[in-house]
């Protein structure tokens, strides 16, 4: 089975992705890690952010992967805390942005989805990358909350930046970051992450009753 979980920055995507595949003994699969990983490689390799063709091949050559305790290899190199600095933060929309590289990347995400049972967390996993899968949810919350949320995650880098940093994320996601028709909605904004994962858990529980 495939569980995708989508929506903007700051909606709890990773953290109710996780607990969710804990609890169901499922893979989890953070496609954010993904374009954070190539954003370190290609910026260790100093190719310039703005070159789609290299990036994409960039991609190609040197495909993400995921141990079975979740931490994250490219180049043979774990970068699990590496990405997570905040000059990576800051790059990752330019090098995500690219049509190349999100080509190069959501054919690595349907290879890494389709490996077993697997909950699928980003922005456009379930009207694009599995549009097939069982369960689609789509998280949103109210921005400040959200920005609250980025803060205790990041608290090396400053509130105004990380509203600002949000609000320019939410631009440039718009166009695809857009609920699948059939994916389930849910508020997080006043919602504890056992309380979301509990919803979803439930959800996955009606779908197969009625496919059974």
């Amino acid at each position: 089975m495939i569980v995708t979980i989508d929506g903007p920055a700051g909606a709890g995507k990773s953290t109710v992705a996780r607990k969710l595949a804990e609890r169901l003994g499922f893979s989890y699969l953070d496609t954010g890690a993904m374009y954070r990983a190539l954003t370190w490689l290609a910026m260790r390799e100093g190719l310039p952010l703005g070159e789609s063709d290299a990036l994409g091949d960039l991609a190609r050559r040197n495909p993400v992967t995921f141990d079975e305790v979740g931490r994250v290899f490219i180049s043979n190199t774990d970068v699990t805390s590496a990405i997570r600095h905040s000059r990576i933060d800051r790059m990752v929309p330019v090098v995500a942005r690219h049509h190349e590289v999100r080509e190069v990347m959501r054919e690595r995400q349907r290879e890494l989805g389709h490996q077993g049972n697997v909950v699928i967390e980003g922005r456009d996993i379930g009207t694009v990358v599995a549009p097939d899968a069982e369960v689609k949810v789509y998280l949103h919350a109210d921005p400040e909350i959200r920005a609250a949320r980025r803060q205790a995650e990041r608290p090396d880098i400053g509130g105004d930046a990380l509203a600002t940093d949000l609000r320019i994320r939410d631009a440039s996601d718009r166009v695809r970051m857009q609920p699948a028709e059939d994916a389930a909605l849910i508020d997080t904004t006043d919602l504890e992450v056992d309380d979301v994962v509990s919803r979803i858990e439930e959800l996955i529980r009606s779908r197969s009753l009625a496919t059974s």
